[in-house]
């Protein structure tokens, strides 16, 4: 166990065992918090499509410490510190993440009722969490989600993979990924811009989403324009409250942290009580 003196949170790391390999994941426990996870609604954060929980850096430590709940993050299959993946995801691989990996990851950390937090893609697979085990998901977070393959997104993707082409941009993916950087890369580029890919959408499972949703998205996020805020909106079957945050990119929880704290923790505030 280790503790973050400045925020008062302590942190455990665990081993989530499934067929296709282990999952590094790790959670962080405010102070006065109950020690078991299901005693209350934790918060799984959803890693983007190069992310991992290191990449989260303190934003978990401070998201606990701001809403007073236990936050879980863990690495996919084939990302951080999870084992090797051989194969890249199938095209469903977002939906495939909440029917597939996510039961093993409630079933051992002991998770009952959840709040999925999920960024970028993550959002996408946190929205496919919500909708598939919606009797306990107390609520939905997502910032920066995708709704669908929005030609900025393509076109985004297709400018990282030209960056990406500098071997010193893929050794920087390495500290957090090690030898697996360059699956890494290949499972969010080849898939992406593959064509079966294109027909990907969010709109059919939102309406199954029946718990409060807030949808966070910065106006200048360069893989994805507002709509995708709009339609999480829209679409979602519980009542839907949207935040475009102006200067702000594609992490708000990285470039503008306390506000992105302040949002969450003033929605789950207002929820009602279990």
């Amino acid at each position: 166990m280790k503790r973050t003196p400045a925020h008062d949170v302590s942190t455990h790391d665990h081993w989530i065992v499934h067929p296709e390999g282990r999952l590094f994941a790790r959670t962080w426990s405010p102070a006065g918090a109950a020690p078991q996870l299901h005693a209350g609604s934790p918060i799984v954060l959803f890693h983007d499509s190069l992310g991992c929980v290191a990449l989260w850096r303190d934003f978990p430590a401070r998201l606990a410490h701001a809403t007073g709940q236990h936050v879980v993050a863990y690495d996919r299959l084939g990302f951080g510190k999870s084992d090797p993946r051989a194969e890249l995801p199938p095209v469903d691989f977002v939906g495939d993440e909440a029917t597939h990996y996510f039961p093993s990851v409630r079933e051992q950390l002991g998770l009952r009722r959840f709040i999925p937090f999920g960024h970028s893609v993550g959002g996408g697979m946190a929205i496919h969490c919500a909708a598939l085990y919606a009797a306990d998901c107390r609520a939905l977070i997502t910032e920066a989600a995708q709704v669908f393959p929005e030609d900025r997104t393509l076109d985004g993707i297709r400018a990282a993979k030209e960056q990406f082409k500098d071997p010193a941009q893929v050794e920087r993916l390495a500290r957090y990924h090690g030898a697996k950087a360059r699956w890494v890369l290949d499972a969010w580029i080849e898939n992406w811009l593959s064509e079966p890919f294109a027909s990907w959408t969010m709109v059919g499972v939102l309406p199954q989403v029946h718990c409060p949703v807030l949808a966070i998205h910065g106006v200048d996020d360069e893989y994805g324009s507002t709509i995708h805020p709009d339609l999480i909106g829209e679409h979602a079957g519980g009542e839907a409250y949207v935040h475009v945050l102006p200067d702000t990119s594609h992490v708000p929880h990285r470039e503008r942290p306390d506000l992105v704290l302040q949002i969450v923790a003033d929605f789950l505030g207002g929820l009602a009580p279990v």
